[in-house]
């Protein structure tokens, strides 16, 4: 019913917070089934994990950027986002309360998506503990890989991928 790689993003949001392996996650799904959608809603949740990382990461900028983007595109489909067993309002006024902390230099506080099918709630708590996470653990704000994880990831085929996008467009 709902997409293996939709489960492993939700573990990893609400179970060890890793919202740069959500990001990663779901862009190597999103790329597999809807690539040149840039107004997916796989890109919507996409970025707001972006996003969670930013704040976390004190990055004020990047944390509101992202996430004004990726209401922009979830706030448009709503029934997309009920097929994937959330609740679409209350996920659009989170995530715009969430935008007016950031704007507000609030500080980062671990946040549940509203998720409103149980058997998804099941099958995702499963996985977590099946990972050794706690299901809606707060943020580990001391474990450093987890909090600036992005400076260890291999780029190149980032670079590469771009790279190739440059040359097509000449």
């Amino acid at each position: 019913m709902y997409p293996d790689d939709y489960i492993k993003f939700l573990t990893h949001f609400h179970g060890d917070r890793d919202y740069f392996e959500c990001h990663e996650i779901l862009e190597e799904y999103w790329k597999s089934v809807d690539k040149n959608n840039k107004t997916s809603h796989w890109v919507g949740l996409i970025l707001m994990a972006v996003s969670f990382y930013h704040h976390r990461r004190e990055n004020v900028k990047g944390a509101e950027r992202t996430l004004r983007k990726g209401i922009s595109i979830l706030e448009n489909q709503p029934a997309e986002m009920a097929k994937l067993g959330l609740e679409p309002d209350q996920l659009i006024e989170d995530l715009k309360n969430r935008l007016q902390i950031i704007k507000a230099g609030g500080k980062y506080k671990s946040y549940n998506l509203p998720i409103k099918d149980p058997i998804l709630l099941a099958r995702s708590r499963k996985m977590c503990s099946g990972l050794g996470f706690t299901w809606c653990a707060d943020s580990n704000f001391k474990d450093d890989d987890l909090v600036h994880r992005h400076k260890k990831r291999d780029r190149s085929m980032v670079i590469k991928e771009r790279l190739e996008a440059l040359q097509r467009n000449k």
